[in-house]
């Protein structure tokens, strides 16, 4: 991974991780207790679906990044 790439994804990156931490703290402090629930009740089923909301949050946030940074072009409004 290059620095370029690194900084160019951040937002993507940053959002997987912390979504990921916070699906792991879900499952522990919130999660099903009884175990009947499919997707609470197992760390390992918990962890990737908050991995994959933390992308899309991030992905949604490095699009207004890059998009606020853009310069505009010559012609539109």
């Amino acid at each position: 991974m290059t620095k370029a790439f690194l900084k160019k994804y951040l937002p993507e990156i940053t959002g997987t991780l912390l979504g990921a931490i916070g699906g792991y703290l879900y499952w522990k402090y919130v999660g099903c207790l009884s175990g009947t629930c499919a997707i609470k009740s197992n760390w390992y089923l918990m962890v990737p679906w908050g991995a994959v909301l933390g992308y899309l949050a991030g992905s949604l946030a490095g699009d207004f990044i890059r998009k606020k940074r853009k310069p505009a072009e010559p012609g539109e409004n």
